[in-house]
C-alpha cells in the first residue's frame, strides 16, 4: 500500500472506530461484536505502525501512550469553575426560589434539576473538533492538565461529531460502583491499600503519571455544562445539554425541566430514595435556572453562582456494636479481617457484618471488638466501619491483632514489605481451595444454581470436591447422603452442573480466578484468542499487546499457566465435557440483533444474569438505564422508576411470555 492510499485508509479506520466507540461507551448500543473491533484496532495499529506520520490526535490508538509523566503541568480555564453553595432541606430550596425571583432575573423562571455526580470535575477544550486538552477544576481557575489520562475514557470523544471552532465543556468523572468493588478487591489482593470509596478511586486513577494505570480502570464520565462556546448559539442550559449530546458526548439521562420549586423539590425528594439504584454513586442533586441570560442577571459571588445550587443529599449512616472480628481466607491468600455487627438498617438494607481490609486500617482507626461504631456504605455498596466512639467505651473492649498463623491450615503467614496484606503461603490451604471453588460457582462465573457456599463446604467435608474439576464428576449417590441435599436437590444440583459446560469461554476464564482477571478481562481474552488453548499459550507481550490487558495482568495470566496444576485443573475440566472454546458467531440474523434492552422488577423464570446472557446470545445489548435508544423494557413483579420512564418515553414494555415469544 503506497503513502497515499494508507492515509486514505488510516482516516477510514479512525472515523470508523471512533464511531463504534460513540454507540458503545456514550449511547449503550455497540454496532459490531468485541472480535470485530479489536481486528478494526489491529488493522490501524499495523498501518499507523507502517506509517507513524500519519497518526492523527483523534485516533483511538492514541487515548493510552507514551512513558509516564514526571509531574502535571498547571492550565487556566477559559471560563472559571465555579463550586456550587449547598442547600440541605425544603427550606433550602425555597429561599434559593425566593433569592433567585428577587435577584432580578425576570419572569418566569425555569429550573433545570440533574443529579449531582459523585466524582471528579474536569475541564475540556476542544479546537476546530479536536480533543486539545483536559484539566482538573484546581482551584476554579487554574487546574492540572490531565489530557493524557482523560483520553483513557471511551466515553469521552477525541473528535466531535461535528467540527466547531473552539469550545469548553465541563463534566464529572466517575467510577462505576461495580469497577469500584473490583478495583478494591484487586487491590486487597496485591496487598495495596483500598480506596474509601468511588469518588476517591476516581481522583486516583485520574492523578496517575502513568496514563496505563488509569486506562486499567473503568471510569467513565458525564458531560453537564458549557464554559465556552464559538460558532453555536445556546441560549439555555437545556438547549447546551442538547449541544452536547449532538456533538457526541455522554449526558445522563435524568435530567428534568420544571416550571416550580415545588416540581424540583419533589424530584429532589424521589431521587434521595431511588439513588440506590444506579450503578454509579450520587451525593445530592444540581439546581439550575435554565435561561443563560437569566443567569447572566443574576451573576456569581467570588466563589458560587447565585443562579445554582447543589441539593445534599443527608448522611445515610448508622450507629452499631462490632460484636466480634473475624479472618476469612481468600482464594489468593490474603487474610481480610471482617467485622461481626449488630444488626442495623443503613442505605436501603440491614447490614451485619463489614470488611475492615487490613490490620493497618484496624490499627489507624482504633477498632476494637465490642466498640461502638458509625457505619455507611462506600459507594451504597461495599459496608465500611467509618470510625469508633470511644466515649462509649466502658474497659471490655478488646484491641485485635492479626493471627501470626492461617486460621484454616496453621500455615506461618507472610506479609510482603511494601504491602499491607497478610497472606497464607501455602498455595493447598484448605481454605484458599474452598474459597476458589466458590468462586468459580459463582453467579458472575459459572453461575451453577444452588452451589452456595453452604453446599461447598459440605462436599468439601465429605471429602467429594478438592477442586472445581470434581465437580463435574459428582454423582447422584454421592449427593442425596448429604445432610439436607434430598432426592429433588440432588437431580437440580446435577442439571446445573451439567448445564454450566456449555457455558461460554469467557465466563470460564474468569472462574479460574487468575489474579487481577475480572469479568470484562475474560471477555477480551475470549474474543482475541478464541480457545482456551490459545489463551495457555499466550506470551506477556502477546497479552500487554491487546487492549486493557496491563503488564501486571498479563503477568498473573502468564503464571497461572506455567503452573502444573493449574493445567491438570483444565484438563479434567476439559475431559468433563466444559467447552474451552469462544462460540462462533452465527452466519445468519440473531433475533435480538440491534435491539437494546433493560430489564427492572423481579423477573419469575430467569435471574437478571440468565436473562442477560440470552438476550446477548441472541445479539442484543442490555443497559441499566431507559433512553430513547431503549427498544424493549423486560418488566417483572413490582418494576420501578425504570417502568415509568419507559411510559414517559413511549418505550416498548414486556412481559416474560412475550419475551419468550421474542426469543422463540
Amino acid at each position: 500500500m503506497d503513502r497515499g492510499e494508507a492515509e486514505k485508509k488510516i482516516r477510514e479506520l479512525t472515523d470508523l472506530i471512533n464511531e463504534h466507540n460513540y454507540y458503545y461507551y456514550v449511547l449503550d448500543s455497540p454496532r459490531i461484536t468485541d472480535l470485530e473491533f479489536d481486528n478494526l484496532m489491529k488493522e490501524l495499529m499495523a498501518l499507523e505502525q507502517a506509517f507513524p506520520d500519519l497518526i492523527s490526535p483523534d485516533s483511538p490508538t492514541q487515548r493510552v501512550g507514551g512513558a509516564p509523566a514526571a509531574g502535571f503541568a498547571t492550565v487556566a480555564h477559559l471560563a472559571p469553575m465555579l463550586s456550587l453553595s449547598n442547600a440541605f432541606n425544603d427550606q433550602d430550596l425555597r429561599d434559593f426560589d425566593r433569592r433567585v425571583k428577587g435577584g432580578g432575573a425576570g419572569q418566569p423562571i425555569e429550573y433545570v434539576v440533574e443529579l449531582k455526580i459523585d466524582g471528579l470535575a474536569v475541564s475540556l477544550l476542544y479546537e476546530n473538533g479536536i480533543m486539545v486538552r483536559g484539566a482538573t477544576r484546581g482551584d476554579g481557575e487554574v487546574g492540572e492538565d490531565i489530557t493524557r489520562n482523560l483520553k483513557t475514557i471511551k466515553s469521552l470523544p477525541l473528535k466531535l461529531r461535528r467540527s466547531i471552532p473552539l469550545v469548553e465543556v465541563r463534566g464529572e468523572v466517575f467510577m462505576p460502583k461495580k469497577e469500584f468493588a473490583r478495583l478494591n478487591e484487586e487491590r486487597e489482593e496485591a496487598g495495596e491499600p483500598t480506596f474509601a470509596n468511588p469518588r476517591n478511586a476516581a481522583a486516583g486513577s485520574l492523578r496517575q503519571l502513568d496514563p496505563q494505570v488509569t486506562a486499567s480502570r473503568a471510569l467513565d464520565a458525564f458531560l453537564y455544562g458549557i464554559g465556552m462556546i464559538d460558532g453555536v448559539p445556546v441560549d439555555s442550559h437545556m438547549e447546551g445539554l442538547h449541544t452536547l449530546a449532538e456533538l457526541g458526548f455522554k449526558v445522563n439521562p435524568h435530567i428534568k425541566l420544571f416550571s416550580d420549586i415545588e416540581g424540583v423539590i419533589n424530584y429532589c425528594r424521589e431521587w434521595t430514595d431511588k439513588r440506590h439504584e444506579l450503578p454509579y454513586e450520587i451525593d445530592g442533586m444540581v439546581v439550575k435556572v435554565n435561561g443563560l441570560t437569566q443567569q447572566a442577571a443574576l451573576g456569581a459571588t467570588s466563589k458560587s453562582p447565585r443562579w445554582a445550587v447543589a441539593y445534599k443529599f443527608p448522611a445515610e449512616e448508622a450507629e452499631t456494636i462490632v460484636r466480634d472480628i473475624f479472618v476469612r481466607v481468600g482464594r489468593t491468600g490474603v487474610l481480610t479481617p471482617t467485622a461481626s455487627l449488630k444488626p442495623v438498617k443503613v442505605a436501603g438494607s440491614t447490614v451485619s457484618s463489614a470488611t475492615l481490609h487490613n490490620e493497618d486500617i484496624i490499627r489507624d482507626k482504633d477498632i476494637r471488638i465490642g466498640d461502638h461504631v458509625i457505619i455507611h456504605k462506600a459507594g451504597d455498596v461495599i459496608p465500611e466501619v467509618v470510625r469508633v466512639l470511644p466515649d462509649k467505651r466502658n474497659g471490655s473492649e478488646k484491641v485485635f491483632s492479626m493471627p501470626r498463623q492461617c486460621p484454616v491450615c496453621r500455615t506461618e503467614v507472610q506479609r510482603v514489605e511494601g504491602e499491607v496484606a497478610v497472606r497464607c503461603p501455602n498455595d493447598d490451604c484448605p481454605g484458599r481451595g474452598k474459597e476458589r471453588i466458590i468462586h468459580f460457582v459463582s453467579r458472575d462465573a459459572m453461575n451453577i444454581e444452588g452451589l452456595g457456599p453452604s453446599v461447598v463446604t459440605a462436599l468439601i467435608d465429605a471429602g467429594l470436591v478438592s477442586d472445581a474439576a470434581d465437580l463435574y464428576y459428582l454423582e447422584f449417590d454421592d449427593l442425596v447422603r448429604l445432610e439436607r441435599m434430598g432426592k429433588k436437590s440432588s437431580e437440580n444440583l446435577l442439571r446445573a452442573i451439567e448445564k454450566s459446560k456449555s457455558n461460554s469461554l469467557a465466563q470460564l476464564i474468569f472462574a479460574l480466578g487468575i489474579r487481577l482477571v475480572g469479568e470484562r478481562a475474560g471477555k477480551i481474552l475470549a474474543a482475541h484468542f478464541g480457545s482456551m488453548q490459545g489463551l495457555r499459550e499466550a506470551t506477556v507481550e502477546e497479552l500487554t499487546a491487546i487492549p486493557e490487558i496491563g503488564p501486571k495482568m498479563a503477568d498473573n495470566i502468564v503464571a497461572y499457566f506455567s503452573n502444573p496444576a493449574n493445567l491438570e485443573l483444565l484438563d479434567r475440566l476439559a475431559a468433563a465435557g466444559v467447552n474451552m472454546v469462544r462460540e462462533k458467531d452465527g452466519k445468519g440474523p440473531k433475533p435480538l440483533e440491534g435491539r437494546q434492552f433493560v430489564l427492572t422488577g423481579a423477573l419469575s423464570r430467569y435471574t437478571r444474569k440468565e436473562a442477560q446472557a440470552i438476550i446477548e446470545k441472541l445479539g442484543g445489548k442490555v443497559s441499566s438505564s431507559v433512553s430513547k435508544n431503549t427498544d424493549y423494557v423486560l418488566a417483572g413483579e413490582d418494576p420501578g422508576a425504570k417502568y415509568d420512564k419507559a411510559k414517559a418515553l413511549g418505550v416498548s414494555i414486556i412481559t416474560e411470555d412475550e419475551f419468550e415469544e421474542m426469543i422463540g
